[in-house]
């Protein structure tokens, strides 16, 4: 339930990017509900993968460029998905940083729902 949960509001948080980062189109609950589940599967594989390869020029630069593997992994995910299309690297850059933020409040939201484990 809680995997189903989080897809949602994955789907919902693509949703909203593409209402403020010009150039980041979603075009309806369907494409971003496939959309998260692709970016999930690809942030999960090959995402992971290029993370640990650049391991210590994220670390120089505090975590940034994490951002800059998100956004490419964006591209990639937008490049073979109908409905989901970002139009060149920035929309992808300020689409992974606000998918981020976003990201770390539903993780915030969902441990507080968690009941404790005493």
């Amino acid at each position: 339930m809680r995997l189903l949960f989080h897809w949602l509001l994955s789907a919902l948080s693509l949703l909203l990017v593409s209402h403020f980062v010009p150039g980041f189109h979603v075009s309806g609950i369907y494409a971003a509900l496939i959309a998260a589940v692709f970016i999930g599967l690809v942030n999960g594989t090959l995402g992971m993968l290029l993370k640990i390869i650049t391991l210590p020029l994220g670390l120089l630069s505090f975590g940034i460029f994490f951002l800059v593997v998100n956004a490419l992994m964006l591209e990639l995910v937008s490049s073979f998905l109908k409905g989901f299309t970002i139009e060149g690297f920035w929309p992808a850059f300020w689409g992974a940083c606000i998918l981020a933020l976003l990201n770390m409040l539903v993780r915030s939201v969902m441990k507080q729902d968690r009941p404790s484990q005493e």
